[in-house]
């Protein structure tokens, strides 16, 4: 598997821009918006001079992060929370010795105790967004918790139990 260098440019009220260059030596960029939507482009020796090639709204692209690997979702949420000081993104793993395994969601009281938000369940190639609090959690489960670092932790502690 070839490593791939990417460059990540914050751009202020807007997103993330990610630029790379291909085995092949072709430059391209992913603009992941703040909206959700995402543009892909390409360009030559100028990043501020892109070609646009597509452009997917927010639903679009969590079908294509679905396609190319459900665990991408926490990547994204990852970057878009580094606009927001204090504000962080983690992945919580519900194992088979959490006392929450097999239970509703709700019943960990996650945002209640800690202020941190449970956004989405990474189940094997799939995505859970939004997960309702009926959701029954089982052993293998990524929770995607957004919140400050503390609320994280607490989310960590209350499903491990």
């Amino acid at each position: 598997m070839t490593q791939v260098e990417v460059t990540e440019v914050l751009l202020p009220g807007v997103g993330v821009r990610y630029d790379f260059t291909t085995g092949r030596g072709e430059r391209f960029a992913v603009v992941t918006r703040r909206s959700g939507d995402v543009e892909f482009m390409t360009y030559g020796d100028d990043p501020d001079a892109p070609r646009p090639l597509w452009r997917l709204d927010a639903d679009e692209a969590e079908v294509v992060a679905e396609v190319l690997g459900a665990p991408r979702i926490a990547e994204r949420f990852a970057d878009l929370t580094k606009e927001i000081p204090g504000l962080g993104a983690g992945q919580v793993p519900v194992t088979g010795s959490s006392p929450y395994a097999g239970r509703p969601l709700g019943d960990t009281r996650a945002r209640t105790l800690t202020g941190a938000s449970i956004v989405a369940v990474v189940r094997d190639d799939t995505v859970v967004a939004s997960p309702r609090p009926d959701e029954i959690l089982r052993p293998g489960d990524i929770l995607v918790v957004i919140g400050t670092h503390e609320g994280i932790a607490g989310v960590q502690a209350i499903i491990s139990g």
